[in-house]
């Protein structure tokens, strides 16, 4: 008797501690349609675009003018570095 007392209590403890909650609900925002630009906002976009299209132009001449620098750099070492060949030969032979 004692044992049946103690299992139904057991029970009522278990089936009381783990009665289920309901989730929260996912709540989705609607969707809202996209604004129109005003011609001003497009006036200021493009001349934003203008500006930033000679500043990137002004870029690639800068660009191009160190790529030349490099390029004369690079042919000097060259002829250093045959110059060094030709006395490292001369100096094996002599």
């Amino acid at each position: 008797m004692r044992t049946l007392i103690l299992s139904l209590a057991a029970a009522a403890i278990v089936l009381s501690t783990t009665e289920a909650q309901t989730p929260m609900p996912i709540i989705v925002p609607a969707m809202t349609p996209a604004t129109a630009k005003s011609p001003a906002a497009a006036a200021v976009t493009t001349a934003s675009a203008q500006t930033t299209l000679k500043a990137l132009q002004a870029m690639k001449a800068a660009n191009d003018e160190i790529l030349k620098q490099q390029e004369a750099t690079l042919q000097k070492l060259d002829e250093i570095e045959k110059a060094a060949n030709e006395i490292r030969i001369y100096t094996k032979r002599g």
